[in-house]
C-alpha cells in the first residue's frame, strides 16, 4: 500500500486527504474495505462492531417494521429492499424477504444501481467514505494533506485547496477562528449519496450512521472528527497502517439533508437511533418485550443495547427520506 500511495502521489510525494483515504479504504486490491478479511464483530482480529452486527436478525426486523411505518406495509411489498455495503456473505434481511418485493445486497466495489420502487438501506456506509481535512492556521482556513516519503508518511499543509468543494466549504467557515481548529469534510459521503439520489427510483431511504452539524463541529470538535480504528482501539494516527485500519469521520447531516431535498426527497429527518426505533418500530418492540418466552432474553438484551442511550441509542443517528415518484433530471 505504501508503494501504491507513493506512485499515486506523483513527483512531489504529496496528496490531499481525500485521495489518501480513497486509496487506503477503497483501493481495489489493497484498500481496507476490499481486503478479504473479517472487519466487523467482537472476535479476535476484527476492528470494530456496529449496531447491526450486535443486533443481528433483530436489527433487520426492526428496520423492516420501520420501513413499513415510513411507507406503509402495502407500499413496502411493492419495493425491493436494497442493502448497501453489507459485509461479505452477510445480510441483515435474509429472513425479511416476505415483507418486500425482493431483497438485493450491494457490496463494496459493486455498482450502485437502484431502480423502480425501493427501500434503500445502509448501516455505517457514509462514514466509511473518503474525507478532506481543513484547519485554521495563520489567520485563514487551509487544507491538510499527506506527504508520502521514502520512509514515513506525514501530515502537511497544502499550498492550495485540492477541489472546488473544499474551497466552497472553507468559504462557509467563520473567520477569524481558533488557531489549529480542524474540520473534517466527508466529501465521499456526499458523493455516494448523490449517486444514489440521482437515479430514477421511488420509495424510502434509511441510513444509519453517526454525524454532526457543521455548527456542532465548530463548537465541540476542535481536533476534527476523523478517527482510526484498529483491533477495537480508537486512535488519532490516521496515517498508520494504510489499508489495514479503518478511517472514518462524522458526516455533516444538514448538508446531506439539503442534497436529498435537491433530488426530490421529502419527509427528510435525522433522529437518534433510540427515537427512530421507538417511533417507527414500536409494535415490534412491544411484542418482543411482552413475549413470555424466556428463550427470548438474549433478543431483549440486544434490544436494550440498541436503544439504551449509554450504548447505541444515542451514538448513532438515522437519516430517513421518502420520494413518492422517481427523480427526473
Amino acid at each position: 500500500m505504501t508503494a501504491l500511495l507513493r506512485q499515486a502521489a506523483g513527483a512531489d510525494g504529496r496528496m490531499d486527504y481525500g485521495r489518501f483515504t480513497a486509496l487506503a479504504l477503497h483501493h481495489p486490491d489493497r484498500g481496507y474495505y476490499r481486503r478479504e478479511r473479517r472487519r466487523v464483530g467482537k472476535e479476535t482480529g476484527t476492528d470494530f462492531y456496529t449496531a447491526a452486527s450486535l443486533g443481528g436478525p433483530l436489527f433487520g426486523r426492526l428496520v423492516r417494521a420501520a420501513a413499513g411505518n415510513l411507507l406503509g406495509a402495502e407500499e413496502c411489498r411493492r419495493c425491493t429492499l436494497v442493502e448497501i455495503g453489507a459485509e461479505p456473505e452477510q445480510s441483515l434481511f435474509a429472513g425479511e424477504s416476505a415483507a418486500f418485493a425482493g431483497v438485493r445486497t450491494i457490496r463494496a466495489g459493486e455498482t450502485l444501481a437502484v431502480a423502480g420502487n425501493a427501500v434503500v438501506f445502509a448501516n455505517e456506509l457514509l462514514d466509511a467514505q473518503p474525507f478532506h481535512r481543513l484547519i485554521f492556521r495563520g489567520g485563514r482556513w487551509r487544507e491538510l494533506g499527506v506527504q508520502i516519503g521514502a520512509e514515513e508518511i506525514a501530515e502537511i499543509l497544502l499550498e492550495d485547496f485540492s477541489a472546488k468543494e473544499t474551497l466552497a466549504l472553507a468559504a462557509e467557515l467563520p473567520t477569524p477562528w481558533h488557531e489549529g481548529w480542524t474540520v473534517d469534510f466527508p466529501a465521499g459521503a456526499e458523493e455516494i449519496l448523490r449517486q444514489l439520489a440521482a437515479q430514477q427510483w421511488a420509495g424510502a431511504l434509511v441510513f444509519f450512521d453517526y454525524g454532526k452539524t457543521l455548527a456542532e463541529c465548530l463548537t465541540d470538535a476542535p481536533e476534527g472528527t476523523a478517527r482510526a480504528y484498529w483491533r477495537h482501539r480508537q486512535h488519532n494516527d490516521l496515517l498508520a497502517r494504510p489499508g489495514e485500519q479503518d478511517l472514518t469521520c462524522h458526516v455533516l447531516w444538514e448538508r446531506l439533508e439539503r442534497l436529498l431535498a435537491d433530488y426530490g426527497f421529502e419527509e427528510i429527518r435525522v433522529e437518534r437511533q433510540e427515537a427512530f426505533f421507538m417511533r417507527r418500530a414500536a409494535e415490534e418492540i412491544a411484542a418482543l418485550l411482552a413475549a413470555p418466552d424466556p428463550g427470548l432474553e438474549q433478543e431483549r438484551s440486544r434490544l436494550r443495547a440498541l436503544l439504551h442511550p449509554a450504548h447505541f441509542g444515542h451514538k448513532f443517528q438515522v437519516l430517513t427520506a421518502v420520494r413518492r415518484v422517481p427523480f427526473k433530471p
